[in-house]
């Protein structure tokens, strides 16, 4: 898939733009706080629904635009993208209302004009994203990595983003009731009955996350260490890459168990394969052990939300002992192998989005980078610096600068 247009109405520091993109790499250069991170955030909003940027997506909404206190403000995107299936036009809309002094905000998300669910966006765009800040996902916290996980399957794999979603309302339901009957305790008898039946429906919606996570991280573990240990190291460090599912408390009462005890919990996963009933018994154990702490805490402690994933190089935990160089060729290596399962799964290549991330790198990973560049149909890359390219890249590039959200197209890279 690739985009052949992209439109931007109030949506960050782009009061109105229309772009026209091709095929191949698409080079953005321009000074900090230009626009050129945007452009990407708006591509990368509508494959996820999601910035990678704010939590808050009425933040998008362009500030000149909110300044003029009209009373509905309305951001759009729309990207029309070739598949294989023909043109699509894909548009989200960020309406922003103020009724009776009071400011709402609500999404619309359309495919072919036509009004869809923001679920049933996802799988029309897709996209990898590279970010220097990526580092993160070896040293930042478990949430982090849990998101991007998240993300990147239910770009390829509805079954896996409707289960999540039904299982994100259950805890959310489960947790409501925990708190209600710790303050309430032994007098509500009824109580622990629904608990009893919202557990059930827990563990049936855990155990599918569980399966499908184990099979992407097995597929991405080994993509990512072909990528280090081939092209990376030389044959010189091995990388593996590890799910970490919360099948339970620590053997020892404390809430986190320690890494030997996730990587016992991983083998086990592992191990299991497609076996549903057996990993469906042993979570129904773990959250049942789990009541009575759940109740003290009014929340539950053990499931697919306290999941975790973590590289190893050479045996050792990278977030602990790698130096910074190891934990970049690791990030590297994941996004490069996270390209690779994309485009096998769904036999189509996403579209690649580099986010000023050639100046984090050193030659070495340049080069690989820029050899992966041309295996892939469609790629956006944002630059202060087009130097850091090979000369031979900006020839078949298309090199536009971007300036306080203006774009025009560089007709002499020097």
């Amino acid at each position: 898939m690739h985009i052949t247009h992209l439109s931007l109405t109030n949506f960050r520091n782009y009061g109105r733009l229309e772009l026209n993109l091709s095929p191949g790499p698409t080079l953005l250069v321009g000074d900090n706080a230009q626009g050129k991170t945007n452009l990407l955030e708006a591509v990368y909003y509508m494959a996820t629904t999601r910035s990678p940027h704010v939590a808050s997506d009425d933040q998008l909404i362009n500030w000149e635009a909110d300044r003029l206190e009209q009373p509905v403000i309305v951001g759009r995107i729309v990207i029309q993208v070739q598949t294989g299936d023909g043109l699509k036009q894909l548009e989200m809309r960020l309406i922003r209302e103020r009724r009776n002094g009071q400011a709402t905000f609500r999404r619309e998300a359309l495919v072919n004009r036509r009004k869809v669910r923001l679920m049933d966006l996802l799988g029309e765009l897709r996209v990898v994203l590279f970010l220097p800040e990526d580092v993160g996902l070896v040293t930042g916290s478990p949430a982090e990595r849990r998101r991007y996980i998240d993300i990147t399957l239910c770009q390829v794999n509805r079954t896996y983003c409707r289960t999540l979603s039904t299982y994100n309302k259950l805890l959310e339901q489960r947790n409501a009731l925990l708190r209600q009957l710790a303050e309430q305790g032994t007098s509500a008898e009824n109580g622990h009955d629904v608990l009893s039946v919202y557990s059930e429906q827990l563990i049936d919606a855990a155990t599918t996350i569980f399966m499908h996570r184990t099979r992407f991280m097995r597929d991405m573990a080994r993509g990512v260490q072909r990528v280090h240990y081939e092209k990376l190291t030389g044959g010189r460090e091995t990388l593996r890459l590890r799910y970490l599912p919360r099948l339970q408390h620590g053997q020892s009462g404390s809430t986190r168990p320690d890494d030997s005890e996730m990587m016992q919990f991983a083998n086990w996963m592992e191990a299991q394969g497609n076996d549903r009933n057996t990993i469906t018994d042993r979570f129904r154990q773990a959250l049942t052990h789990a009541v009575a702490h759940d109740l003290l805490r009014g929340s539950t402690s053990v499931g697919p939300h306290r999941d975790d994933w973590q590289f190893w190089v050479n045996g050792r935990n990278l977030s602990s002992y790698g130096s910074r160089g190891q934990q970049r060729s690791a990030v590297l290596a994941l996004k490069l192998a996270e390209i690779d399962y994309v485009t096998t799964t769904t036999n189509d290549t996403p579209i690649l989005l580099l986010d000023d991330v050639m100046a984090e790198l050193d030659g070495d990973r340049r080069s690989l980078l820029v050899d992966y560049l041309a295996s892939i149909r469609q790629s956006l890359i944002t630059t202060t610096d087009h130097a850091l390219f090979p000369e031979s890249f900006q020839r078949q590039a298309k090199q536009l600068t971007v300036r306080s959200g203006r774009i025009e197209e560089l007709s002499d890279p020097e």
